[in-house]
């Protein structure tokens, strides 16, 4: 079916170009923040069925796991986030026609790295786990859960992506629906495996898979929905070089900004792991409740980004800044309202996940040393999150290379031979939250990324005219 311009102004699009820029980024972050609370929740449900009915051994495995998932996926998150920089930015201008074609790029690219990954994680799953120093008496456990686990990477993969293409033309609702729905399914399907049915950590991660799957079939059958600007024809699958061009440039620097946190997040669990099961089982019980915190830095970030590729494709140069500066003042006095709550209430929290007294200790630790830094991490977020929507995706790729990665890395590798103390593990966050957050301050303050997508001819009538 050929699109129309009507198709941009349909029920499941929404052009962030119009009305009140407060109210246009609050009702698009607002459904991204209850995807992420119902994720952020079944996540912590996954992980207490499991410490509850399995133990605080399997309870370390699936929480020991978490730093090299996000290692593994997060550069195909990067890649979805470059394709959503692309449809946000031609549906803002209004151009259906490069929407489309994006749009099957981007799902076709997808599919390929979902098998790819898939593949990888499977195989390489023993391998790195041993590298990242996993406690042996928890190795086979955690074994078990990752490689049942990546049977679901497929899925993932193409729900974020698919995620992507729905939220670059405003459409936040629908994906929440559907997180609403594999999450409750998730949370079912924990209970009903581990608990009634007695079954081992590896039915957890089976449930997880199931649930990410009907997530991932939910968006695409939205998607194969005629008559809305990303309609999905698989006939029309096929991979456009230009625009694969453009996501890749968006994309592959996200993608690898994510990596090397990733990567460096595998560095601290590695020396995690080397205090043993029990510190193991304490940070990750912190994780989960960390997750909190990232609900409004995520939704606000990807909101900014929609938000400021849709409006510097149509060139509102002053509409994108208001937006920008509401969206960051709301993010950050949101993420440190957590941490404080985080800080005050850190014991009941931690012990609502493990019950050693010694882990319980190391956790409320880790909670009061960082939570009050949540600000900065939010700042850094969306700060990064309106540069890759201004289409300057190597500069929070740089900025969080540096910082997060080698600078982390190295802090974490000093430390730990002047001295083999947890706590200064736990400083490598909020030092490199607030070196990134000087940066970025710098940055937004003193760059020009406003104008992220003029053209040559563009800038040179903007500079004679100043």
């Amino acid at each position: 079916m050929p699109f129309h311009r009507s198709h941009l102004h349909s029920a499941e699009a929404t052009l962030m170009t119009k009305g009140d820029p407060k109210k246009v980024i609050l009702t698009f972050a607002v459904p991204i923040f209850l995807s992420q609370l119902f994720q952020q929740l079944y996540n912590t449900a996954d992980a207490w069925i499991v410490g509850h009915y399995l133990g605080d051994q399997n309870f370390a495995a699936v929480t020991s796991s978490a730093s090299l998932i996000h290692l593994m996926i997060s550069f195909f998150v990067g890649a979805s986030m470059g394709a959503g920089v692309v449809i946000s930015r031609y549906f803002g201008a209004e151009d259906p026609d490069r929407v489309s074609r994006a749009v099957h790029t981007s799902i076709l690219v997808s599919l390929i790295s979902g098998l790819l990954l898939t593949v990888a994680g499977v195989i390489l799953t023993p391998q790195i786990l041993r590298w990242m120093h996993t406690d042996p008496k928890i190795l086979p456990h955690s074994i078990d859960y990752l490689r049942y686990y990546f049977l679901g990477s497929l899925a993932l993969v193409m729900y974020n992506m698919l995620k992507g293409v729905m939220n670059a033309v405003g459409d936040s609702r629908r994906p929440l629906y559907y997180l609403i729905f594999s999450s409750v399914l998730n949370i079912l399907l924990d209970w009903l495996f581990v608990g009634p049915l007695g079954k081992d950590i590896r039915w957890a991660a089976i449930a997880t898979m199931i649930s990410q799957f009907a997530s991932a079939m939910l968006c695409l059958l939205q998607l194969s929905k005629k008559g809305t600007v990303y309609a999905l024809s698989w006939r029309k699958l096929r991979i456009d070089g230009k625009l694969l061009k453009e996501i890749l440039r968006f994309g592959i620097p996200t993608g690898i900004q994510n990596s090397v946190i990733g990567l460096a997040n595998v560095m601290v669990q590695s020396n995690i792991n080397t205090f043993g099961d029990i510190a193991t089982a304490a940070c990750g019980a912190y994780s989960r409740i960390e997750g909190f915190a990232f609900l409004p830095i995520t939704s606000f970030s990807m909101a900014l980004t929609t938000y400021i590729g849709q409006n510097l494709g149509a060139r509102e140069y002053g509409r994108a800044r208001k937006g920008a500066r509401f969206g960051i003042l709301t993010a950050v006095v949101m993420a440190e309202l957590i941490g404080v709550t985080v800080m005050i209430f850190a014991r009941p929290f931690i012990s609502a996940f493990v019950e050693n007294p010694a882990s319980i200790e190391i956790g409320v630790t880790q909670a009061r040393t960082e939570s009050l830094f949540f600000c900065l991490l939010s700042f850094s977020h969306c700060i990064a999150g309106i540069c890759r929507g201004a289409g300057k995706a190597f500069v929070p790729m740089t900025i969080m290379l540096a910082v997060w990665c080698v600078f982390r890395i190295a802090y974490i590798t000093i430390a730990m031979r002047i001295s083999h103390n947890i706590v200064l593990l736990f400083w490598a966050y909020p030092i490199t939250w607030t070196i990134s957050s000087v940066i970025y301050l710098i940055y937004y303050l003193k760059s020009d990324w406003i104008h992220g997508f003029e053209t040559p001819e563009e800038r040179a009538a903007r500079l004679a005219r100043a």
